[in-house]
């Protein structure tokens, strides 16, 4: 894991070699100053020569105004890092996200997916930044900073390096109970993201039922427990860094007490014992540092590995090696012995038809039948369990993903739409279309009144998900999309369910004329508008049990006919 994290760097090497020199630069000025305050004691003032201590003065100024400058070069530049390498790995997942099969978003909560996008990269660039370049800094430091305190006075460097061992021991003993605390917050704080986002997505239905009270009662508990684990995590942090603070300064207290007494006794001299005090306070900048790493290091660390298990989750559906680019499909769409089911749950079992290009076809039968999904599994949004699907005579897993879906045109029968403008939303059917083009999709889904009515036209903003507008309004945003993508192939999961009885009269006649020398497949769940269907395949948990024209199964008085009377008593 931590190989993987390191190759983050890569990308970025000329911005890690500045950030990372200049901190070793400023660490040794840092090692030099308390030499240059104890040759200033012991020779410089007893001398009294005013104009080399000016002389000195000025020298170690200069090199303060170099420490400073090598210090914003770390602080900002080395963040600048920090956030590139958040922001990679941000956009990294973000992409591996957008290629997962439809069975993953099936078994995973919306909340947790983007927890793991946001919260959980929060502390991964302040770890890139200061998790290698402290901890080579820290320990170059401590190691320099002790080996100079040996050639100063052996007797005081022994007692310090008896404390040490001490630290190590519970900075190791409170990184373990770090990592665990860190890593449980971040999996309560993603049941909280998925808490909030259930019940704002479904805040209508809440309202609906009059369930605030049993939701924010759910909230409460993921809330509390995601208190419970960060106030854990704190307390951890707590008792460590307390730890250390009262240990490092029993440190300089020993120091100071002992340094005295080899003072008195002619063992040491005054500016020797300032020296090292100055570098017992150095050699706490090292320490501190691992103490915040420690501190830095289970949030980071945690947050990646989740990062890593979201990254490592392979795509169930993917292109083949040799898979090749369709341009131009005619329509002929072929499902051979086809069986499907969900988590082994089977819903279709050998399933045969053929469907010839430009020719309307309609699934009818009870919820649950496989209607939907036989209508899914041709744009391969799931892989069929065994058989296979062809479209002109190719395989559908021989041929990209991309340029199958592209000559796929579908409208469901929940729209989903995104935050902006209403122009950008029917663009979403070809992102390079043009004005003209896109007016034209409009005036053939019979938008053009909702546009004149809309106080910007086309540039209104809609709202989230097209808060503002009403069912039928989405639905023939759809059709537009639709209109704009003018794919060789269409599935409509009842495209017009949504809309007025004279609208959706003017939508169909739309749709009809789309549907020519066009493959057409809609799944029916108002028998009324597929009575012009080239054929009707009535789909019931024993696979395809009827087809025909609407009329001819009428006449045959089976399942299709009893369905029509059914809908008709109502």
């Amino acid at each position: 894991m931590i190989k993987r994290f390191f190759s983050y760097y890569k990308p970025h090497k000329k911005l890690f070699t500045l950030d990372f020199s200049s901190a070793i630069v400023v660490a040794l000025l840092e090692l030099a100053f308390p030499l240059a305050v104890s040759w200033y004691i012991d020779e410089l003032l007893p001398e009294g020569n005013w104009s080399s201590i000016l002389s000195v003065g000025v020298g170690l100024l200069l090199l303060y105004g170099i420490s400073t400058f090598l210090q914003y070069i770390v602080n900002f530049w080395g963040h600048k890092l920090g956030i590139n390498i958040e922001t990679d790995m941000r956009g990294q997942l973000f992409t591996h996200v957008q290629r997962q099969s439809f069975s993953f978003f099936d078994n995973t909560k919306t909340g947790h997916i983007m927890s793991r996008i946001t919260n959980d990269l929060f502390d991964i660039g302040e770890l890139a930044h200061h998790g290698p370049e402290d901890l080579f800094i820290a320990i170059m430091t401590f190691v320099g900073a002790f080996w100079i305190m040996l050639t100063i006075n052996i007797k005081l460097a022994l007692i310090v390096i008896f404390i040490v061992p001490i630290l190590v021991w519970l900075i190791t003993y409170c990184n373990r109970s770090m990592n665990k605390a860190w890593g449980q917050m971040y999996g309560d704080i993603a049941d909280v993201n998925a808490r909030v986002e259930d019940s704002v997505s479904g805040v209508r239905v809440v309202q609906s039922f009059t369930n605030e009270e049993f939701e924010i009662s759910r909230f409460t508990v993921n809330n509390r427990r995601f208190r419970k684990a960060k106030i854990g995590a704190y307390k951890v942090m707590s008792i460590t860094s307390s730890s250390v603070y009262m240990l490092m300064r029993f440190f300089t207290l020993v120091v100071l007490v002992f340094g005295a007494w080899l003072t008195f006794n002619n063992q040491m001299k005054i500016g020797e014992l300032v020296s090292f005090i100055l570098f017992v306070n150095i050699l706490q900048k090292p320490i501190d540092k691992i103490s915040a790493i420690l501190e830095l290091y289970p949030k980071g660390m945690a947050g990646f590995k989740r990062f890593l298990e979201l990254l490592d989750t392979e795509p169930k559906i993917q292109d083949r090696d040799d898979a090749i680019e369709v341009e131009s499909l005619k329509g002929n769409i072929h499902l051979n012995d086809v069986s499907f089911g969900y988590d082994k749950n089977p819903v279709l079992k050998n399933i045969n038809l053929s469907i010839s290009a430009g020719e309307t076809i309609a699934f009818v039968g009870p919820s649950g039948a496989g209607k939907t999904t036989i209508c899914s599994l041709i744009p391969r949004f799931y892989d069929v369990n065994s058989g296979s699907i062809k479209v002109d005579g190719i395989d559908i897993r021989d041929m990209t993903m991309s340029s199958l879906r592209s000559q796929i045109g579908i409208v469901q029968q929940d729209v989903f739409l995104f935050t902006g403008t209403l122009k950008e939303n029917i663009a979403y059917g070809n992102l390079h279309a043009t004005d003209e083009e896109i007016h034209e999709a409009v005036r053939r889904a019979h938008l053009e009144e909702l546009v004149l009515k809309l106080p910007e036209g086309y540039e209104t903003q809609i709202g989230e998900r097209g808060l503002k507008l009403s069912g039928g309004q989405k639905q023939r945003i759809a059709i537009a999309r639709m209109f704009l993508k003018n794919p060789p192939i269409l599935i409509l999961d009842e495209a017009t369910s949504a809309l007025d009885t004279e609208t959706e009269l003017i939508i169909q006649n739309s749709l009809n004329e789309l549907a020519k020398n066009r493959t057409t497949l809609i799944i029916a769940h108002r028998l009324a508008t597929i009575r012009n269907a080239d054929r009707i395949v009535v789909v019931t948990e024993n696979g395809i049990e009827e087809e025909g024209k609407h009329d001819e199964l009428l006449e045959r008085n089976g399942i299709f006919a009893n369905l029509h009377r059914v809908q008709y008593q109502r």
